[in-house]
């Protein structure tokens, strides 16, 4: 069955962190271009069986769900609910971060939910 991709407020600007930084600080816009072309390559990938990633081993976000799709450098977090078949995209982060601080320090509990689509503008 085919799940709804929902893009957390926190994810939108993750990804477009990540653009910046490729394509201002290290001044590279065609690979920032490609770089969120696979991010939202991967994250439109996730309509269907999301379940096939692991899940992340921390509490409490283990017991949430929360699963971890790895993309070149960067790791895409999200909560499949199969009830609802939707999947929503929590983080979008560099993999070679803290990343059980940022998890802890900037997911929110209630975020401001989008459905993601085919038809994202690049940042």
């Amino acid at each position: 069955m085919i799940y709804e991709v929902e893009l957390s407020e926190q994810a939108d600007n993750d990804l477009r962190g990540i653009f910046e930084y490729i394509a201002f600080e290290l001044q590279s816009p065609e690979n920032a271009s490609g770089q969120l072309d696979r991010l939202e390559e991967q994250i439109l990938s996730l309509d269907i069986m999301p379940e096939r990633y692991r899940k992340y081993e921390n509490e409490p976000w283990k017991s949430r769900g929360l699963r971890v799709l790895p993309v070149d450098n960067y790791v895409i977090f999200y909560i499949p609910d199969s009830n609802k078949k939707v999947v929503t995209i929590l983080r979008v982060m560099y993999a070679g971060r803290d990343i059980e601080n940022q998890l802890k320090f900037h997911t929110k509990q209630s975020e401001t939910i989008t459905s993601f689509s085919a038809n994202m503008e690049t940042p």
